[in-house]
């Protein structure tokens, strides 16, 4: 009873007020009527689901949409990633992603500047089971990046 009282409390923390505000007030861009690469990814222990869609020019992610149906954790991180990503470099995301899952897996540093807000996930390296939530968007812009990278090469070699 202890145990289980100790670990509501802690869940109770995870889910903190700023959390749930940025859950309850992403933006919701729908989807890109003609994005150059788009993903579907699952998280299959909770089952929540994301589809991204991209607009890329020059290295420089200029269109985002997606359509998320997740717990608060991956609405969190959606949220932030819709309200930051255009204008990101490829590459920024990349390394951003890097971040994200090194402060949940490794204890490693939050992100800063424009996604600082992703450090109100920190609490979420305690709960492994929760990590794929959390990194879904991440996860299914990196897979709609490489759609694109590869709808253009097989449009380069026609």
């Amino acid at each position: 009873m202890e145990q289980e009282t100790a670990s509501l409390m802690e869940l109770n923390d995870l889910y903190s007020e700023k959390i749930l505000d940025l859950a309850a007030n992403a933006p919701n861009p729908g989807r890109l009527a003609a994005p150059d690469g788009t993903a579907r990814k699952v998280a299959k222990v909770c089952g929540s689901l994301i589809e991204v869609d991209l607009s890329i020019q020059n290295g420089v992610i200029t269109g985002y949409g997606h359509k998320v149906s997740a717990c608060a954790l991956g609405q969190t991180s959606a949220s932030v990633v819709a309200r930051e990503i255009v204008g990101t470099s490829v590459a920024e995301f990349s390394v951003l992603r890097d971040v994200m899952l090194a402060m949940l897996t490794v204890d490693g540093p939050v992100p800063a500047g424009k996604w600082a807000d992703l450090a109100y996930l920190e609490p979420v390296r305690a709960f492994p089971h929760r990590h794929a939530s959390t990194m879904l968007v991440f996860e299914a812009v990196l897979a709609a990046i490489e759609n694109a990278e590869s709808k253009q090469a097989h449009g380069a070699q026609s």
